[in-house]
Parts: C-alpha cells; structure tokens; sequence
C-alpha cells in the first residue's frame, strides 16, 4: 500500500505523519501476534492447559496457524517500514526480522509435533 498525499500532509499534534503513525500500528501489532505465540506455547499450553484437563494435542496445530500469521504480520510490517520511508526503519526491521527468526523456530517445532 503506498503513501497517499492525504498521509503526507495530515500531521499529529507531536509532529508525526498519518503515515507514520500507520506503520507504528501495523508494527505493534506484527510484535504483539508474535506475543501471543510465545505466551502460548510457553504459559498457557505448558502449564495452564494441563490444569485444565484441555484436550493435548492440539497445540502445535494452533501454534503452527499463529506462527504463520505472525512471520507474515512481521513481513508486512517491515514491507511498510519501508514503503513510507519510516525514521527507524532500519533497527526495526532487525528487530522483525529477529522475531520472525524466533517464530519460524516455533513453527518448525510445531511441525515436528504435528507430523513427528
């Protein structure tokens, strides 16, 4: 999606572009599926669903589907970051690409579960 001229010239009160604005979100939210992902395989399947009695099992199958929208939520992001020319692109993207290294790992180890 590129930069409309309505992006550019729409300014926040603290000096920000509409812009970039919209590519703080999109990386916001790339971070906080990638979260999630880790919060599930190391909190909740581990420890919480057990307790629970939570039918075992399934959990590679739901974290090989968050897994693959998180790598693809922290591509998109870096795909913004630079499409809008974004100030911090640069350790941003290393920070993605960082995570996307750690969830690919995740899913790799949920594959082995699934298929074994």
């Amino acid at each position: 999606m590129a930069t409309t001229d309505d992006d550019i010239q729409t300014a926040y009160t603290d000096g920000r572009s509409a812009a970039d604005v919209k590519v703080e979100k999109t990386f916001r939210t790339s971070i906080l599926v990638s979260a999630v992902r880790c919060t599930l395989a190391y909190v909740i399947f581990p420890f919480v669903a057990p307790l629970l009695s939570l039918a075992s099992g399934i959990e590679g199958t739901i974290g090989l589907v968050i897994g693959v929208v998180a790598i693809a939520s922290n591509i998109y992001s870096i795909r913004r970051f630079w499409l809008t020319d974004y100030k911090w692109k640069v350790p941003l993207t290393f920070l993605n690409v960082g995570m996307i290294g750690l969830v690919a790992w995740f899913t790799y180890e949920d594959l082995l579960k699934i298929f074994g």
